[in-house]
């Protein structure tokens, strides 16, 4: 919690972090030209549209469920990008578990995050066809033919460019965009990557978006306000990264975007000299994120980084705070990391920084509160030893005086609700000291008006009354006093008395329980030779009071002089 307190920066993946994780495919280019997903659907589809959305469907491993019985919503299993393509393939009226058995796979090459490809081989009939589906950049790269309605051209020129324009031109719309292609076999190929994954016939793209979440963007300002850099991880393409970013403001007008492969060209010492301006890291792999946290950490940042797959372990461990998907992360990730979001949710990340800032808030004004409060009682006993005084207060008197304050109310301040400033402050450096920004100073400042004060009631009571009045007056004076010197420790530098004065009701029952306790002790004759205190009159009340309160119309008189300062200096 401590450490979540002071994060300055958060290296977000993209997809179910920052986006909602539910694809849909919008766009889709074949026959050299884009064409909306819709417009096919309703005036049907060429050739080689046809066989891109049979290449999506069949080289894939997610299915759609459907329970027409009871009407209940589709059971998607798989990953969301595959899921899209089913779901797509399903509204043309293809019909998965029909085509798996027309041309059903009998081999296949997994999807690999360095490869960033995924092959399967089929049967249909007396032919055997390989589908591959992945990275347009990459994919087409390994593709000489292209599909062009019922002809195979060559797949050079003005065909490639066109399909190029087609990848960067959807990826600046923001769309995530996949490429497939195919080859035809007459007997059954080996499975290797070399035999399958070149001199691919290119079918065509398609373009997906997965629209951000609502709650992301009001999350990043925050970010923002409170000094936090906020930094995308993606394996998408660099345009549909940047131009998700720019949508989120994650990328301003002076950012940065770096691909996996321009980062490996990167020595630490230029990836240093950059690493502040960039927002977004594009195509990279998980073991890039090591690179990046390293590169953050030599900075002197507090690293939040978030991951799911197994290869992310090594950078959940790496990072200051390792974020772990609580729904599609595995165990492995789980295990390395330090917070798993049960819902995969960027605004949880922030919500947590929100609430470790909090908490470490409230830990200083336990600590600010039970300091003063000790330091008073030492300088009390300490100078009227010095200056021949008798004893202002007996054993019993601390021990009772302790119990009272430093239980209940130094509790209720560690539920005290922080107000919306701390996340428009900037991060703190985790070698800043507990007793840093003036607070020590303000701690023996308030513990020496507390003894004074109540030295000063005890000089008085014993002068005018005799020394057991004197001593039950001192002992009420600092007991009183330090439950209501419990709210000056509420804010360091505002006044107490703003809207959140009545929200701690924990602090309000605390202080009541306290003074309730303090007050009987006095009043009850039955308790005075225990505590060894005497009846007040209505007079040595009226000092009581008095003192008491005063220690919060001190505090609160320096913190309007600290404030005028302040705004005279910003003149």
């Amino acid at each position: 919690m401590e450490t979540l307190g002071c994060a300055s920066v958060i290296c977000s993946d993209k997809t179910g972090t920052l986006t909602q994780n539910r694809m849909t495919i919008k766009k889709v280019y074949a026959n050299e030209g884009i064409v909306e997903a819709e417009d096919i659907m309703e005036d049907g589809f060429t050739p080689s549209e046809k066989f891109v959305v049979r290449i999506g469907e069949l080289c894939n491993d997610a299915s759609i469920i459907y329970d027409e019985e009871n009407d209940v919503r589709p059971i998607e299993i798989g990953d969301p990008t595959e899921v899209a393509m089913v779901q797509y393939a399903d509204d043309l009226g293809f019909n998965k578990g029909a085509a798996s058995k027309e041309a059903p796979r009998v081999g296949e090459i997994p999807f690999d995050s360095d490869r960033k490809l995924m092959t399967t081989v089929h049967r249909y009939g007396d032919i055997w066809l390989s589908f591959t589906k992945g990275a347009p950049d990459i994919l087409m790269e390994r593709c000489n033919e292209y599909l062009k309605g019922y002809e195979l051209k060559p797949f050079d020129g003005e065909a490639r460019e066109k399909a190029a324009a087609a990848n960067e031109e959807l990826s600046n719309g923001a769309y995530r965009v996949l490429g497939y292609a195919f080859q035809q076999y007459n007997e059954k190929p080996e499975e290797s990557m070399e035999l399958l994954e070149n001199n691919l016939i290119f079918a065509g793209l398609t373009g997906m978006i997965d629209p951000p979440r609502e709650e992301v963007r009001d999350s990043i300002k925050e970010c923002h306000d409170a000094g936090i850099k906020t930094v995308m991880i993606t394996g998408d393409f660099k345009n549909t990264a940047v131009a998700i970013a720019k949508n989120l403001t994650i990328y301003g007008e002076n950012s940065k975007a770096l691909s996996g492969v321009e980062l490996e060209e990167m020595t630490d010492q230029q990836l240093d000299d950059q690493i502040e301006d960039v927002a977004v890291f594009a195509r990279v792999s998980p073991e890039h994120k090591v690179r990046i946290v390293d590169a953050w950490q030599r900075k002197g940042a507090v690293v939040s980084m978030t991951g799911d797959g197994v290869n992310d372990a090594p950078a959940l461990k790496k990072a200051d705070i390792g974020c772990a998907m609580g729904i599609t992360g595995t165990d492995v990730s789980k295990e390395a990391a330090d917070m798993i979001l049960t819902d995969d949710n960027f605004s949880t990340i922030v919500s947590a920084i929100k609430e470790g800032r909090c908490i470490y808030n409230n830990i200083k004004k336990a600590v600010h509160f039970l300091l003063s409060c000790n330091i008073a009682e030492i300088l009390i006993l300490f100078i009227a030893t010095v200056v021949g005084w008798d004893q202002p207060l007996l054993p019993i008197h601390i021990l009772w005086i302790n119990l009272i304050t430093d239980s209940l109310p130094a509790l209720a301040l560690g539920v005290e609700r922080n107000d919306d400033s701390i996340m428009k402050q900037p991060p703190r450096k985790p070698t800043e000291s507990m007793f840093a920004n003036g607070l020590g100073g303000r701690i023996i400042f308030q513990g020496i008006i507390l003894s004074i004060l109540s030295l000063g009631v005890f000089y008085y009571g014993q002068t005018h009354f005799g020394l057991a009045t004197g001593r039950t007056m001192v002992f009420a004076v600092l007991g009183l006093s330090q439950l209501t010197h419990v709210l000056n420790a509420r804010s360091e530098k505002n006044s107490v008395f703003n809207k959140y004065f009545f929200t701690n009701r924990y602090l309000w029952g605390a202080i009541a329980i306290s003074m309730a306790l303090q007050l009987v002790v006095i009043v009850v004759p039955g308790a005075h030779a225990v505590f060894n205190v005497t009846a007040l009159n209505a007079r040595e009340w009226w000092i009581v009071i008095g003192a008491s309160l005063a220690p919060l119309v001190i505090v609160e008189c320096t913190k309007l002089l600290a404030r005028l300062g302040r705004w005279l200096k910003t003149k």
